[in-house]
């Protein structure tokens, strides 16, 4: 079992779609193309900035096909299969180990509002289910529930396929607690750009970035220069991006995203229902972000 899918800057990226809404598959691999160009660790398919949500099962499936046959072996492909739903989420865990996935992005139930008790046993029925490394993900923002420090250390000890935590709690202590206690096989990567650079330096590995679908190159850099220990380096890329970690977010995710690579000239800035674009007070103070960062736009 390799303990350590990925070290630096993995992205969740987008998915382009059409004007009908379909998915726009040879845009898909172009993106993928240019993400591992640019020195992108991993790339994450199907996550909540790939707007699984709203994919049907025979799309889910497709699109993990699509990017681990496309990827061909550059880089690890990590698959979005968690769902409030443990059967579900068993279902699709499986589906994306037979089509090749090196790993399972597994965000914790949202919804049902379980408890510790029931994220364990949730997590205990994937994880013995399937063979491949598991990267539990955290983000009481969107699930309405935290899986607490204590719960994350018991999973990670008893499993040897889970390897990792991608924390977006927001929690500093918390995450801070889960790098002194955890495993040393076992692994907390940042669910969140804006706090990357300072996890970086209590002793996570890396980021499942958004911001990284537009800046690949930058981001990845940051990370790895965070990683080298050349923090002076690291934080000047890490400020630069500051107003965007917060625009990118201000009316959902990944409306930012699809405004930014849109304004680009990447994608066309659709997304699915209930999704909707950024407002254009939104779209407007992106743009002038980026012009800043000398982006054409």
């Amino acid at each position: 079992m390799k303990n350590t899918i990925f070290t630096g800057a993995g992205v969740a990226i987008i998915t382009p779609m059409l004007a009908d809404g379909a998915i726009n598959f040879p845009l898909l691999g172009q993106i993928i193309d240019e993400q591992i160009a640019g020195g992108t660790d991993a790339i994450i398919i199907c996550g909540t900035t790939g707007e699984s949500a709203t994919m049907s099962d025979e799309e889910h499936i497709e699109c993990i096909r699509f990017a681990v046959e496309h990827t061909n072996k550059r880089v690890p492909v990590i698959a979005g299969t968690g769902s409030n739903d443990t059967s579900y989420a068993l279902y699709l865990s499986q589906e994306a180990e037979k089509l090749g996935a090196d790993a399972l992005l597994l965000v914790t139930p949202y919804y049902n509002k379980t408890s510790q008790r029931g994220l364990i046993a949730h997590f205990t029925t994937i994880a013995d289910g399937v063979n491949i490394p598991i990267i539990l993900y955290n983000v009481p923002g969107r699930t309405g529930v935290n899986m607490t420090a204590e719960t994350t250390l018991r999973i990670a000890r008893e499993f040897e396929n889970v390897v990792a935590v991608k924390e977006a709690s927001g929690n500093s202590t918390q995450m801070d607690d889960i790098i002194k206690n955890k495993p040393a096989r076992f692994n907390v990567i940042s669910g969140d750009d804006g706090i990357t650079f300072p996890l970086v330096t209590l002793g996570a590995i890396g980021v499942i970035s958004v911001i990284g679908n537009a800046f690949p190159r930058e981001f990845s850099r940051m990370v790895r220069l965070a990683l080298a220990g050349d923090y002076d380096s690291a934080r000047t890329i890490h400020h630069s991006f500051t107003e965007l970690f917060s625009l990118l977010f201000v009316d959902g995710n990944p409306a930012g995203a699809k405004s930014m690579l849109s304004m680009m000239g990447f994608i066309e800035n659709k997304l699915r229902l209930p999704l909707v674009p950024t407002r254009i007070v939104t779209y407007e103070k992106i743009r002038e972000v980026l012009r800043q960062l000398s982006i054409k736009c």
